[in-house]
């Protein structure tokens, strides 16, 4: 069996009393964290939750109103925050070139942090049971603040089969957003595993931004999801972007933070519908396989100069995510692959080079056997095939660099 996770996210409805209580809750919560994480960075970044307690436990105790339970969560989040890290900082090691010119990669750890992880926002996490509970049939919410729990009404909407079947309610982080307070909730479901052995069909998928993503599955066929129209949008967040950041007044910048949170909501909403759209086409019992993007940059030269960089900005890992969780959700799964040569090899006679692949035509020609096609779909037909060799065994498969017919 697999655990599924989700993240619920529920309007809370407090009155002014009670929003005064979250809000004091959050702002305690936010500053013993960040005494937390002061220890930790003058502490040679010890992670280790026993002795954070043994150092910090007794003082809080003595002078922070938070309860017991809320004290150990503020140890475990700012370690899970700087665990965090830790795992981005070795995907981003430091490159430079050294005296032969040649690049040098310096791996990261947390002692490259020169101050220590700063939590900026009102935040709290609250353990189900010891400080938030479900009660009066489901219709109402009791939450732990600094004086005593206190009840009131949320937003249930859309979220009675996560109450009605068997998720597992974890642990939830209490939001301050625009006036407006919000749970958001874990929870968790053990589903069947994904079995390979079931004959499951093979969906190779090349992402990128001319085409968000090009689809070649088992049976030949092949799916286009054009992305020019997101390119566009993009393009005219970029000019109003670009326009408030000439003006740099206060109300200017203010408009400047309203429109990535209006970005991202669109860009989250996209990976969502394209994520939703392939796990239902293909449904259940299917094997879904991406390239490894990690340090991968596109071709952008059939792109206009304003959206060259589009692809470090464009949040692949997050269709990634998203992908991976529905698929989960019905027993099929998302495997990665290495990306190297997936879009030079010829899967007629199997040579790799990079010349037969023309960007201005978006053309894969072979010079050695003739062979055509579109360098999208060719991408994606090399992704699926790394796919069926991982169902046969091959743990990091890859393409090996034939120059020749052999």
């Amino acid at each position: 069996m697999a655990k599924l996770g989700r993240t619920i996210k529920m309007r809370l409805y407090p009155d002014t009393d009670q929003a005064e209580q979250f809000l004091a809750m959050s702002q305690e919560y936010q500053r013993l964290a960040n005494v937390v994480s002061q220890w930790i960075f003058d502490h040679v970044f010890q992670l280790s939750w026993l002795k954070i307690n043994h150092q910090l436990y007794k003082q809080f105790r003595q002078e922070s109103p938070l309860n017991s339970q809320m004290i150990q969560s503020v140890f475990r989040t700012v370690v899970a925050r700087y665990k965090t890290v830790r795992e981005q900082m070795k995907q981003h090691p430091y490159h430079y070139k050294n005296e032969e010119n040649k690049w040098i990669q310096i791996p990261k750890d947390l002692t490259w942090l020169v101050q220590p992880i700063q939590f900026r926002r009102p935040q709290a996490d609250l353990v189900r049971q010891s400080n938030y509970s479900l009660v009066d049939k489901m219709q109402q919410i009791s939450i732990t603040t600094l004086d005593k729990r206190t009840k009131l009404g949320f937003t249930n909407k859309g979220f009675e089969k996560y109450f009605a079947e068997d998720w597992k309610l974890g642990t939830a982080k209490l939001v301050h957003s625009q006036g407006k307070w919000f749970l958001h909730i874990g929870i968790t479901k053990e589903v069947s595993d994904f079995d390979t052995k079931d004959n499951p069909k093979i969906v190779g998928i090349d992402r990128g931004l001319r085409f968000l993503a090009t689809v070649f599955d088992s049976e030949g066929k092949t799916l286009f999801f054009d992305g020019h129209k997101i390119l566009r949008k993009r393009k005219k967040f970029l000019e109003i972007r670009r326009q408030l950041q000439g003006k740099g007044s206060k109300s200017a910048r203010k408009r400047l933070k309203q429109l990535a949170r209006r970005e991202n909501r669109w860009m989250t909403d996209v990976n969502h519908r394209l994520a939703k759209t392939l796990v239902t086409a293909y449904g259940s019992h299917t094997l879904f396989v991406l390239e490894d993007l990690t340090n991968v940059t596109f071709n952008t030269d059939d792109l206009p100069k304003s959206l060259r960089n589009s692809h470090r900005s464009w949040s692949f890992f997050q269709l990634e995510s998203f992908l991976t969780y529905k698929a989960q959700a019905i027993q099929s799964a998302v495997v990665k692959v290495n990306s190297a040569f997936t879009s030079q090899r010829c899967p007629k006679c199997g040579v790799v080079e990079k010349t037969n692949r023309h960007h201005k035509t978006h053309e894969y020609w072979c010079a050695q056997c003739q062979y055509r096609c579109n360098d999208d779909r060719l991408g994606a037909m090399n992704i699926s095939m790394l796919g069926q060799d991982w169902l046969n065994g091959v743990k990091y498969p890859k393409i090996k660099k034939l120059t020749t017919a052999g």
